[in-house]
């Protein structure tokens, strides 16, 4: 086969489309909770573990992907990892029972921890370090806009035929994906790890990383960053239905308008932290969004008022995003970059997967104010790592 030629706009649509999708069918299991309850007669204290399986599942495979990449190249691993979550989310469409559906979001964990970390590799690979924050900025955006058309097109064609359907469109837009890397990607002509693919060397190579004090403590900031995030998005959808008795396609509305904020902030963000460094954007993101989060059910006292809260939540979400993700790739060289982006993308989901078990647990138990507090203080600590123990090359 003809190895593409690399084209920069090309690249940033296909890998725009490729975290279009990918994000897409992450977010919206909150949305559909309520839905995906009431047809398959899921207990709501269960209904937690459709973020947990898959979270586990990305972070378990990620830690094996990582050190495939930095051996084969990130395209090769895009490639089998797009057309592998296409097959996974077309299976959704087969699923009778909630059992069947935890397993089916399992395996698509396994698809995307195949692919966890090859985007923000591919960028560190291909962009100077000068433009890794604007080609972020740029390909994350593909996150808002599955917020903006992806999940509020997705929760009204679950509420008029059924939960599986959003899953089968998001299947068909990585076949697309796909179709888009073998085409638009080349391999980036950067250093490969020539070392063996075998457990003592791979365990190794992370025992080096994890000896940087800068990476552990990037690492655990990032872990507690998707913490906080299951803590406050996996029941905030259900908790607006049961509290303010709005619908799914309010709930649609409120992610349309998040993710418009997303759009308007995530590249500018992604911008200004080229220029004024990422650190700084982390940190007071991390300040605002822990205000916002804790007063959650303080401030919603109408159902209008999610609409500036979580506007708000997202734009702060956009701040950091981008510029933790080009701090990441800049702590290693081009060798080590798949082994931590993916490190970094198994612990995110690991903190993900806790979040959206402890939410389980005390939204069930205590309400879901507390479940908020929990968010917050889980962000107020990525902050403060970032700010204190991670430092920024080449500033």
């Amino acid at each position: 086969m003809k190895r593409p030629e690399f084209r920069e706009s090309r690249v940033i649509a296909t890998l725009w489309l490729l975290i279009f999708a990918a994000s897409s069918q992450i977010m919206i299991i909150a949305p559909l909770l309520p839905s995906i309850g009431r047809q398959l007669a899921m207990p709501e204290s269960l209904q937690g573990l459709l973020v947990t399986s898959y979270a586990v599942m990305v972070g378990v495979v990620a830690l094996v992907a990582g050190p495939v990449s930095d051996r084969i190249g990130r395209r090769r691993i895009m490639l089998f990892g797009t057309i592998s979550l296409a097959v996974a989310l077309l299976l959704h469409g087969l699923v009778t029972d909630y059992m069947q559906l935890i397993a089916a979001r399992a395996l698509a964990g396994v698809a995307g921890g195949i692919l966890s970390g090859s985007v923000v590799s591919y960028v560190g690979d291909t962009f100077p370090p000068e433009r890794r924050g604007w080609a972020n900025g740029w390909i994350m955006s593909g996150n808002a806009t599955g917020q903006i058309l992806g999940i509020p097109l997705g929760t009204l064609l679950a509420e008029w035929f059924g939960f599986r359907i959003p899953f089968l469109m998001f299947g068909l837009f990585m076949v697309v994906a796909w179709r888009m890397v073998v085409h638009f990607l080349p391999q980036p002509a950067v250093e490969r790890d020539t070392g063996p693919l075998a457990l003592m060397p791979v365990l190794r190579k992370y025992k080096s990383l994890l000896r940087d004090s800068g990476i552990r403590n990037a690492l655990a900031a990032y872990f507690l960053m998707f913490v906080s995030v299951g803590g406050f998005i996996t029941y905030f959808p259900t908790w607006l239905i049961f509290r303010h008795g709005v619908d799914g396609t309010f709930v649609a509305s409120i992610f349309f308008i998040g993710g418009i904020a997303n759009v308007i902030t995530g590249p500018r963000m992604g911008r200004l932290s080229d220029r004024i460094g990422r650190r700084k954007l982390v940190m007071v993101s991390a300040l605002g969004t822990s205000v916002l989060v804790a007063g959650t059910t303080l401030f919603i006292v109408h159902p209008l008022l999610a609409y500036p809260l979580f506007f708000g939540v997202m734009v702060l979400v956009a701040m950091r995003v981008s510029p933790f993700q080009a701090l990441l790739s800049s702590l290693t060289g081009d060798d080590r970059r798949g082994t931590l982006m993916s490190l970094s993308a198994a612990l995110g989901q690991a903190g993900l997967g806790l979040g959206g078990a402890v939410s389980a647990l005390t939204y069930a138990g205590l309400g879901y104010a507390n479940t908020t507090f929990m968010a917050a203080a889980a962000i107020l600590g990525t902050g403060w790592l970032v700010w204190k123990h991670v430092p920024e090359p080449g500033r």
